[in-house]
């Protein structure tokens, strides 16, 4: 009797599968006689003709994406039994590997895993479905109030499909259409009765027009964003947007988005490399940066982070002694604060680094010792405050980073007396290898 549920679910998948292949034929029949009605004067009058003409274009649309992301390649070919893909290729999306096989109205790509990943459809029904069922749906709501619920939930749909066609379009590297599609999902969200503020596709639009450079585009989204209050990732809305300001040639305008967005993100290393790189181009006073931090001190006298911003910025100034006073003040706002540690450890290390480039690079001997004795001395520094990190990290990825940092700093003074160094390569480097 197994056997031959087993049987008749194959069979049944199978049936599906041809039902499928047929879908396209049967969505666009289906269109068009929607399309039909919609044009009869007394059937035209009616919501529920403009509700079938909605659910018939969103059917189109659908009809050549049949397949499920996400599903596994070697299912797809079994019941994908009518259809018989054109080519395959290997192709490179995003720096990922897929596998393009391509058939007479889409092309499926698959992960190396095997696993459908994105649909690309290269034979729409009919052109511009989403722009037909969203009229047709609007044609309804407005025939008929009571159709609100209805009219929400389809303005939901299109919506996220247009953010699927946005995301689609990030893959594949389009980012000027990835952004019109995200602003379609916004507008369509922003539409009564479902009203909605869809902060996300805001965001994206703005973002992959930055990343297009088309500056006055992504300057309107991103503006957009601040008026409804979202900054992005630690405020890195501020920063997108001075960076766009400055593309624009409006320097002042970029300098106060990034000291607003300071005062409100000071923890942010985005906005923060951007007011010294500002600083540091246009000739002005980096100092100023501890004035717009003293006021965030004010506010949050207790906040370590604060001192450990503060570090950050003294030390990409090359303020190595101020730094490190700032740094180790974090455990004395919070003793159980560790990045403060890493901070200075990263510093030394970081410092070390810079030493030994240029060692390498000196060509007269004493220089080049001078250099060498510096370098060992910046990486010996380094491994006390790591330590200290280490001991109070609780995060598991935190600690394997510190202790890879101190399993070089170990390494490169195993062959010296002392043996600790020897000892402390060995215990980090076998945290490491965890």
């Amino acid at each position: 009797m197994k056997r031959i549920l087993i049987a008749l679910a194959i069979l049944a998948s199978v049936q599906v599968a041809n039902a499928q292949v047929k879908a396209v034929e049967g969505a666009k029949k289906a269109l068009d006689n929607a399309v039909t009605a919609s044009q009869n004067e007394k059937k035209a009058a009616k919501a529920a003709t403009w509700q079938k003409l909605g659910d018939a274009y969103v059917a189109a649309y659908d009809a050549p994406t049949s397949n499920v992301v996400g599903a596994d390649k070697a299912q797809l070919q079994m019941l994908m039994t009518d259809e018989k893909p054109v080519s395959s290729e290997n192709v490179v999306l995003g720096g990922q590997q897929y596998e393009k096989v391509a058939y007479d109205y889409k092309n499926l790509y698959f992960t190396p895993e095997g696993q459908l990943a994105v649909i690309e459809v290269t034979k729409p029904v009919v052109e511009n479905a989403l722009e037909g069922a969203l009229e047709a749906y609007k044609k309804m709501y407005e025939l008929d109030a009571k159709k609100a619920k209805d009219a929400s939930a389809a303005y939901e749909n299109i919506s996220k499909k247009y953010s699927n066609e946005a995301y689609n379009k990030y893959t594949f590297g389009d980012y000027s259409a990835s952004s019109v599609y995200f602003e379609k999902a916004a507008d369509v969200a922003a539409l009564a009765p479902l009203s909605k503020v869809d902060t996300n596709s805001i965001y994206n639009a703005a973002f992959t027009a930055h990343f297009a450079k088309e500056y006055e585009r992504a300057e309107k989204f991103f503006n957009k964003c601040i008026a409804i209050g979202n900054y992005g990732e630690g405020g890195d809305v501020y920063a997108k947007l001075a960076d766009v300001k400055m593309n624009l040639k409006d320097t002042l305008a970029a300098k106060n988005l990034l000291e607003e967005g300071f005062s409100k993100f000071p923890q942010s290393q985005g906005i923060l490399i951007g007011l010294i790189n500002y600083y540091l181009t246009n000739n002005e006073d980096p100092e100023k940066l501890f004035v717009l931090l003293d006021k965030a001190k004010e506010n949050e006298p207790n906040n370590a982070s604060l001192y450990y911003v503060e570090g950050n910025i003294r030390a990409q100034l090359g303020q190595y002694d101020q730094a490190v006073k700032a740094y180790e003040y974090c455990a004395e706002v919070d003793p159980n604060y560790e990045f403060g540690y890493i901070g200075e450890g990263i510093m030394y290390y970081n410092r070390a680094i810079d030493l030994q480039t240029k060692a390498s690079e000196e060509l007269d001997d004493a220089k080049y010792m001078a250099l060498v004795a510096d370098f060992e001395k910046a990486l010996k520094s380094c491994i006390e405050p790591f330590e200290k990190a280490y001991a109070l990290t609780k995060g598991e990825d935190i600690k394997k980073s510190v202790a890879e940092y101190l399993k070089n700093a170990y390494y490169r003074f195993m062959s010296d007396d002392d043996p600790k160094y020897k000892e402390g390569y060995e215990k980090y480097s076998a945290i490491v290898a965890q």
